[in-house]
C-alpha cells in the first residue's frame, strides 16, 4: 500500500486478489484496485466504511481531486473505498490490448462472462472481509453501480449496513429487448427537448449527417459516420448534456478553398465523444448486464431500433425532418468504426449470442429485505427507465425513494453533497 495526500484527504492505494471465477476460488486469480479516501482530520480514527460502485459498465471509479462533489460529504463520517470494478481502471483492465492474452475471441468472451454484477459483488464481499474485519458496510451505487447494489441485496445482504442508489434501480426481469423498447421513446423526448431549446441545431445536425454520409471522413483511425454522429445523443441524459451538444455542433462547419467542410475541431470532438478507447467494456458488456437465463441479448438495441424508423438518418435526410440522436445503445457497427473496438468484433458477437447467463436478482429475497435502502429516481431518466425503477423499488421491502426532476441521471455528481445528504436521511428514516 502507498498513501499520499490531496487537500483535505488522505488517499491510499489498495490492491486485492480475487478469483476470476468465484465458483472456482482456487483457480486463476485477478487483481482488483480500490482507492481508500479518508478525511485528513480523521485519518487515525476507526470509521465505518462506504464502498462506491461507479456507473457503467466499464468505467473505473471517478478520480476525485481533494474533497470535491459528494466525496466531501461522505468523508464527514465514512472511510470511503472508490472501487475500480474488475476489468476497469487499475483492476486487471480488459481492452483490445490485454484481451488477446486470453487467446482468441471464444476465450475472450468466456473470460468476459465473469465481469458482470454477480462477480463484482463477490469481489466486494472478499474485499469487505479484509477491510472491515467482517462488519457490514454502506454501499453507494451510481447507475450500473446501483444494479450491482440490487444484486448485492439479492446475493449477500449480510454484508450490507445500508444501501444508497442513485439512478440505478434495474428491472428485475426485463429482457434487453424490453429495455430498449422503452428507451427509444425516452431518447426521442430528450432530442425533442434539445431541439426546442436550440432550434438552430436542427439544420446543423442535418448538414453534419449529410456531410458524413457523403464523405465518411476518419479521425485518428475512427470512421465518422451518420450513425456515430447520432450516438452523441448519449450526452442528453446528463444535466449539462444538451448545452454540451449544442456547443459541439456550433463548431462543426468551416469554410475552406474547397467549400464548406467539417472542421478539425468538430471531428476531433466527435471522435473523442464517440470513442470507447477509455471504456471498452461498456460496449462489450452493455447488453450482457441485462442477460438472465437462456435467451441471448442478440444485439437488442440494433434489432429494436427497426421498430422506430424515425431514428434512421438516411430516411430523415431524404425528407425534411430532423435527424434524431440516439443514446445509450450499442450496435454492431460500433465494432467496425472504432479502432478501440475493431479487434474485438468477434468477441462481441459471441457475447451477444451467449444464452447461459445466470439470473442476477432474487425477488423473494428482495421482498423480505431487512437492509435499509434509499434510492434517487430521476424523472424521465434517459438511461434507466423510471417506470422500471419504481416497480423495482416497490419490490424491495423497506426501500425508500426520492423521485425528482431537479437532476438528470448524473445527479449524484451534479448535486453532490445535497443528493448524498438526502439519501442518508431517507435511509436512516430522518427525512
Amino acid at each position: 500500500m502507498s498513501s499520499y495526500r490531496q487537500p483535505g484527504v488522505v488517499l491510499t492505494d489498495r490492491r486485492f486478489t480475487v478469483p476470476l471465477d468465484h465458483s472456482d476460488p482456487g483457480g486463476e486469480q485477478i487483481e482488483v484496485y480500490g482507492r481508500e479516501a479518508v478525511a485528513a482530520s480523521r485519518a487515525g480514527e476507526e470509521l465505518p466504511w462506504l464502498v462506491y460502485l461507479e456507473g457503467g459498465p466499464g468505467f473505473g471509479a471517478r478520480r476525485f481531486v481533494g474533497t470535491e462533489a459528494w466525496l466531501g460529504r461522505a468523508l464527514r463520517e465514512f472511510r470511503v473505498l472508490l472501487l475500480d470494478q474488475r476489468g476497469t481502471g487499475l483492476s486487471t483492465p480488459a481492452n483490445r490490448q490485454t484481451l488477446p492474452l486470453r487467446g482468441g475471441p471464444r476465450e475472450q468472451a468466456d473470460y468476459l462472462a465473469h465481469f458482470r454484477s454477480d462477480s463484482i459483488v463477490r469481489d466486494c464481499e472478499l474485499i469487505r472481509l479484509q477491510l472491515t474485519g467482517g462488519a457490514p458496510w454502506t454501499v453507494l451505487g451510481q447507475s450500473f453501480g446501483g444494479f450491482c447494489a440490487v444484486r448485492y441485496l439479492s446475493a449477500a445482504p449480510e454484508g450490507l449496513k445500508e444501501v444508497l442508489i442513485t439512478g440505478g434501480l434495474p428491472s428485475l426481469d426485463a429482457h434487453a429487448d424490453d429495455v430498449y423498447r422503452a428507451a427509444y421513446p425516452r431518447i426521442e423526448r430528450k432530442v425533442a427537448a434539445h431541439y426546442a431549446r436550440y432550434p438552430q441545431d436542427v439544420e446543423r445536425a442535418r448538414a453534419i449527417a449529410a456531410y458524413l454520409a457523403e464523405h465518411r471522413p476518419e479521425s485518428a483511425g475512427h470512421r465518422l459516420t451518420p450513425e456515430g454522429f447520432q450516438s452523441l445523443g448519449i450526452l442528453l441524459g446528463t444535466g449539462s448534456g444538451s448545452h454540451q451538444l449544442h456547443y459541439l455542433l456550433e463548431n462543426a462547419s468551416v469554410r475552406t478553398p474547397h467549400g464548406t467542410e467539417l472542421s478539425d475541431t468538430f471531428q476531433e470532438a466527435m471522435r473523442t465523444a464517440a470513442s470507447f478507447a477509455g471504456h471498452p467494456l461498456y460496449a462489450l458488456l452493455h447488453e450482457a448486464i441485462y442477460g438472465q437465463g437462456e435467451r441471448a441479448t442478440d444485439w437488442a438495441a440494433e434489432r429494436v431500433r427497426g421498430e422506430f424508423p424515425q431514428f434512421d438518418a438516411a430516411t430523415a435526410l431524404k425528407g425534411d425532418g430532423p435527424v434524431l440522436f440516439t443514446g445509450e445503445t450499442i450496435h454492431p457497427w460500433h465494432f467496425d468504426v472504432d479502432p478501440a473496438l475493431r479487434p474485438l468484433r468477434e468477441t462481441a458477437e459471441l457475447l451477444a449470442q451467449r444464452s447461459d447467463w445466470p439470473v442476477l436478482y432474487d425477488p423473494e429475497r428482495l421482498a423480505a429485505n431487512a437492509v435499509p435502502v434509499a434510492a434517487a429516481v430521476y424523472h424521465d431518466d434517459m438511461y434507466v427507465d423510471t417506470a422500471d425503477s419504481l416497480r423495482t423499488a416497490a419490490a424491495i421491502r423497506g426501500l425508500r425513494t426520492w423521485v425528482t426532476n431537479e437532476y438528470e441521471h448524473d445527479g449524484v455528481r451534479a448535486g453532490g453533497p445535497r443528493v448524498l445528504d438526502r439519501l442518508l436521511s431517507l435511509v436512516r428514516d430522518e427525512a
